[in-house]
């Protein structure tokens, strides 16, 4: 699989890609959250911060998937919810992470997370992942990340599992 990497600067250029995937994803899902419209709020908010990053994956001329993110400011965390006690230093909040239904229980998504979490030079990563999902937690689980909390960001959102993976190896 090949790896394109994307800044704040080619935002512009990514988003369809970002939504076109999206919306494969999610195309039988008929909750509003899951809209395109919904969620080109979030790709706009996310790659508008300078230090967004994006990578995707590439198969036989076709996407894969990506995941994307950024790090929080001092101090900052997930809405809804409080940053757990001993999670301290640089941290990097894996907005998303998604890969098209035929690539999905291939070891991709692995593959871009890694790419994308291994480039942030942070002490801890941090993700959400709807609660009612036991087997993407599953995986999360697997791949180090472990569950704080629970945060419903917004009125329409999902609870989500927060969970975090330390990096650092002191």
């Amino acid at each position: 699989m090949d790896l394109k990497w994307y800044t704040h600067g080619d935002a512009r250029d990514v988003r369809s890609l970002l939504l076109d995937i999206h919306d494969e994803v999610y195309a039988d899902d008929p909750d509003p959250f899951h809209s395109r419209e919904r969620f080109s709020y979030f790709v706009d908010l996310w790659s508008g911060r300078e230090d967004w990053r994006c990578v995707s994956g590439w198969e036989s001329g076709g996407p894969v998937g990506y995941a994307y993110g950024s790090k929080f400011k001092p101090g900052g965390w997930w809405k809804g919810t409080d940053r757990p006690g001993g999670v301290r230093g640089r941290i990097f909040a894996l907005s998303e992470l998604m890969v098209v239904p035929q690539w999905q229980g291939t070891g991709r998504a692995r593959h871009i997370h890694d790419a994308l979490v291994q480039s942030a030079d942070v002490d801890f990563v941090t993700l959400l992942v709807d609660s009612t999902h036991s087997r993407v937690q599953a995986l999360y689980e697997k791949w180090g990340y472990v569950k704080q909390d629970e945060a419903k960001p917004s009125d329409d959102s999902p609870m989500y599992a927060v969970m975090v993976r330390p990096l650092r190896t002191d």
